[in-house]
């Protein structure tokens, strides 16, 4: 979760593979929350997995502290379970990836917050199945 979108990831219902979803643009808590719920739905997911901004050394900085506040608004307005997982490199391992796959990622921040949200919800997956 940035400043200016929210990138989304779905695995399959094996939860063995995450591909990205597209994004949405950052509206507010409540627009963020409704958008995010309506994707959940549509995709019928059985949970959530949101990024947590750490630090280098793994502290809660600023940016943790918005995500935990956004993450206290979602659980208040789901069932489902909400998980949280370290994004820590997450974005930069997009652009690298999507560079590798010819794409420039400066030129679609939208595309790299996506990838960025599969590689998050694939290292939970990962951890999932071997924890």
């Amino acid at each position: 979760m940035g400043e200016r979108r929210i990138g989304l990831a779905v695995s399959d219902p094996s939860g063995l593979i995450a591909t990205p979803l597209g994004f949405i643009e950052r509206r507010g808590l409540e627009r963020d929350i409704a958008g995010v719920l309506e994707h959940a739905r549509e995709w019928q997911a059985e949970g959530m997995v949101v990024g947590l901004p750490l630090s280098l050394n793994g502290k809660v900085g600023p940016q943790a502290r918005k995500v935990r506040a956004f993450l206290k608004a979602l659980r208040g307005k789901t069932e489902l379970t909400v998980d949280t997982a370290d994004e820590r490199f997450s974005t930069a391992e997009a652009e690298r990836l999507l560079r590798q796959a010819g794409r420039q990622p400066s030129r679609n921040k939208g595309e790299v917050d996506a990838t960025a949200a599969a590689i998050i919800l694939q290292e939970y997956l990962n951890q999932s199945i071997v924890g």
